[in-house]
């Protein structure tokens, strides 16, 4: 079939030449030889025969055809040489037959018997198959295992981790299962889904970390008061601990170093200071500091976490805009804050509190804040802190407040110094509350001072023994040899008020002086600063309650007197005074820059006002009585006596120029001052009753005067120059009293003697007999007097035949009259 398959594919042969014919003979060798070695299919080869040429299919059949007998040839040849042997083959099979079956039943027999011995070992051979397979299977499962176990474990330390809130750790974690663990088990779907949950865990340790620095932030805003007053005692203990040292150095006794053991405080030659100096003298509590009140871990693991996760600049940022924050809210005071030390002390607790948590993350992280941030923040703090205390401590009166206040900036300011900030401008603001503290100083001691003139009794002081005398002198520096000398009981000139006000200038340089302490000021400026205090107290608070205790309407004469004299020995005690501040401060008076107590000018002043109103009271007084006089100005002749308002009045003087021999006597200035005084009252009260009476007669509502009248006015006036000359204060020189009155005894005289010729005819002359006497003065009385003769005359018209006398004096009192207008004319012109 094959073959007329390829007698059917072969083209019949064209007619071709030898050389042709050649070709093609080779061309079918190679198709034949490649068709009896080839049992791949055979199309590529029977196409190339078609393809060749024309009629190549008859020919390739002619020459199969003819390879076929050739082939059969071969094969024919063959078998005829091999027939015998294999006849020889056959009959020696056939002997072996018989052999053969036999050998076959013992084969098969034989088979049998191994199948069923081979049948159980096949049976346990199985069984150790699948063990093996099972052991193969339990080994790769192990060694899978061993390497998804550690990647378990490192997540169950992960989630135990975030269940401690070990955050930091937690995320370290991560980093390994990510990098090291689950590369190994990637291919393992648990280990995708937790590398897939890695991030969102990562998330929530940033969100937990967040809330976990919040509560922290909201933790140290409620209990920055109690770090604050910790750090502030703590500063406080150490600032009272080294004046303990310089005061036992100062004393000669501290020579060798001090050493500190089991908290008490010792020196090496036997010597030990107050344990716990201070407030805590009886405690021996330990001073926390602010790692013992606040848990930093927050931060420092946020810090951290935020570091890991490579976000730590937005960390930082945060932070530091809400304590920004936080700052602004803890700088901001109460509105009663001023009304007491408390509230002050809590403001300045939470501010130094803030401050010691920053500086104690500035020192233990690295960079979540630093120098730059936290001084910006004390800067800022700086400014609202100083515009705070100058608002409240405005507010304040009370001078034990603003102490307090003080002592509390000067804690704060060191405390807050030993954390590296600067303070100067708080110590310049205490500069601004020193004057603060000055003025309620000088408002306390005004009340002081008002109550202590207000009970005192303005009379000497009664001493009745000597201790009464000797506690006297020990609380004012009385020193007077006469006095001393006298027997008990004895008077001191001064009043009660004079050592009280002593003792009370004293406090105030003490008071002054509680303030001055741990400004850490030279004692130069410290004596600087109580003697403007206490020049502050004498010429202000002093000389205005001394003012005012003057010009009081119910302070008498008497009063008066006794605060010339108490103002006289306050003037001596000046200089004890400054002897008091030098001995407190060590500075020699005689320093270039030492200022000086204005004691003496307040007291001379305040002596001046007294005179003043000694004189000023007197004329009043003296006023009050000329209000009294009741002159009948139509009498026609005098009661032949003094007006009875008048020798009231004398009486009136009398009694109180008494009161001025209690001024001091002694030979000094001040006595010769007081003398003067006494002198220049006396002098004031004539003069001012001898221009009293020349007014009362020149009143121009008193239109005319009788000579009776100018009678009685005239014992009156006599009165007056008895008065004068009778010496009511001692120290007058001659007649210099009775001079006050000349006037009107020039013009009474010469009324009463009716001397007008000699007064025009000597007037403007230097030895007219009636020199003090004015011609409108002499005018306006005489006419007056022309007026009551008229009007006398005409009430006795009936009997003016008689009164020939009286009309000559009408003429002559007219020609006067001309004469003095002339006079008077001259003068205006």
């Amino acid at each position: 079939m094959a073959r007329d398959r390829v007698h059917a594919a072969l083209p019949d042969p064209p007619i071709q030449n030898e050389e042709d014919n050649n070709e093609a003979e080779k061309a079918f060798g190679n198709v034949f030889a490649e068709l009896e070695s080839v049992d791949l299919p055979l199309g590529t080869t029977l196409r190339s025969i078609y393809d060749d040429q024309p009629n190549a299919h008859k020919r390739f059949m002619e020459k199969l055809d003819a390879r076929i007998r050739n082939h059969d040839r071969e094969i024919e040849k063959m078998c005829n040489f091999h027939h015998q042997g294999f006849v020889d083959a056959i009959t020696e099979l056939l002997k072996v037959r018989t052999d053969a079956e036999k050998l076959m039943g013992q084969v098969t027999d034989t088979n049998r018997r191994l199948q069923d011995a081979g049948r159980e070992v096949t049976a346990q051979t199985q069984e150790v198959i699948c063990c093996r397979i099972q052991q193969r299977n339990m080994a790769t499962t192990v060694e899978k295992l061993q390497l998804c176990i550690p990647v378990l474990e490192m997540y169950s330390k992960l989630k135990e981790q975030l269940e401690t809130k070990r955050y930091y750790a937690a995320l370290k974690t991560m980093e390994q299962l990510e990098k090291v663990y689950i590369p190994r088990v990637s291919k393992y779907r648990f280990c995708q889904i937790m590398a897939e949950n890695l991030p969102r865990l990562r998330e929530e340790i940033k969100e937990i970390s967040m809330s976990d620095l919040k509560d922290f932030l909201e933790s140290i805003r409620k209990h920055s008061d109690k770090v604050g007053e910790a750090a502030m005692r703590q500063a406080q203990q150490h600032r009272t601990f080294n004046s303990a040292i310089a005061k036992q150095v100062s004393l000669g006794h501290y020579t060798k170093p001090v050493y500190s053991l089991n908290g008490r405080t010792h020196t090496h030659n036997g010597l030990m200071f107050d344990e716990d100096i201070g407030d805590e003298d009886d405690t021996d509590e330990e001073v926390l500091t602010a790692q013992d009140l606040v848990d930093f871990s927050p931060v420092y693991r946020c810090l951290h976490i935020y570091t890991v996760l490579g976000d730590r600049e937005t960390f930082e940022n945060y932070y530091r805009k809400q304590r920004k924050k936080q700052a602004r809210l803890v700088l901001q005071p109460q509105a009663n804050m001023h009304e007491t030390v408390e509230g002050y002390r809590r403001y300045f607790n939470q501010i130094v509190g803030f401050f010691v948590v920053e500086d104690h993350i500035l020192h233990s992280t690295q960079g979540l804040v630093t120098r730059a941030f936290t001084d910006e923040l004390w800067n800022m703090a700086l400014s609202k802190i100083i515009a705070v205390l100058r608002t409240h401590s405005s507010y304040c009166d009370d001078p034990d407040l603003v102490l307090e206040l003080k002592n509390l900036i000067v804690i704060f300011a060191d405390t807050l110094q030993d954390y590296g900030f600067t303070v100067n401008r708080l110590f310049d603001l205490l500069f601004e509350v020193r004057d603060q503290y000055n003025e309620t100083l000088l408002k306390k001691w005004a009340l002081v001072f008002r109550e202590i003139f207000e009970l005192d009794n303005y009379s000497p002081i009664p001493v009745e023994t000597e201790e009464e005398y000797k506690l006297v002198v020990s609380r004012f520096p009385f020193h007077d040899a006469e006095i001393e000398k006298q027997e008990f009981p004895k008077k001191l000139p001064m009043s009660q008020s004079v050592p009280q006000i002593y003792t009370q200038v004293k406090e105030l340089i003490y008071a002054s002086l509680k303030f001055s302490e741990s400004l850490h000021r030279s004692s130069t400026e410290i004596d600087d600063m109580l003697r403007k205090s206490t020049n502050l107290l004498l010429t202000r608070t002093l000389s205005s309650c001394l003012q005012n205790l003057i010009k009081k309407p119910h302070t008498g004469l008497t009063e008066l007197v006794q605060i010339i004299i108490n103002t006289t020995h306050l003037e001596q005690a000046c200089r004890y005074l400054e002897e008091f501040i030098t001995n407190i401060t060590n500075v020699s008076p005689e320093t270039v820059h030492t200022t000086r107590l204005y004691g003496l000018s307040t007291f001379k002043d305040a002596r001046h006002a007294a005179e003043g109103e000694i004189y000023t009271k007197l004329n009043q007084k003296i006023d009050e009585f000329i209000q009294l006089a009741d002159y009948e100005w139509g009498m026609a002749e005098s009661d032949g006596r003094a007006s009875g308002y008048l020798m009231d009045l004398i009486n009136f003087l009398r009694s109180t120029f008494q009161v001025f021999t209690h001024l001091p006597n002694n030979n000094n200035d001040h006595a010769s001052m007081s003398g003067k005084v006494a002198q220049t009252a006396c002098m004031s009260a004539c003069k001012h009753l001898s221009t009293s009476l020349m007014q009362m007669l020149l009143d121009t509502e008193l239109k005319q005067i009788s000579m009776g009248a100018i009678q009685q006015f005239n014992l009156d006036v006599i009165q007056c120059e008895l008065f004068a000359s009778s010496e009511p204060v001692p120290g007058f020189q001659g007649d210099t009293l009775q001079l006050a009155f000349i006037d009107l005894r020039q013009l009474l005289d010469l009324f009463m003697v009716w001397d007008w010729s000699t007064y025009l005819a000597d007037y403007g002359q230097p030895t007219c007999k009636y020199l003090r006497v004015n011609p409108a003065t002499a005018l306006a009385l005489l006419e007056k007097v022309y007026r009551g003769m008229k009007d006398t005359s005409k009430k006795n018209n009936i009997f003016s035949q008689f009164r020939k006398n009286d009309r000559d004096k009408q003429k002559l009192i007219e020609t006067v009259v001309k004469q003095l207008r002339s006079l008077v004319n001259g003068m205006s012109s």
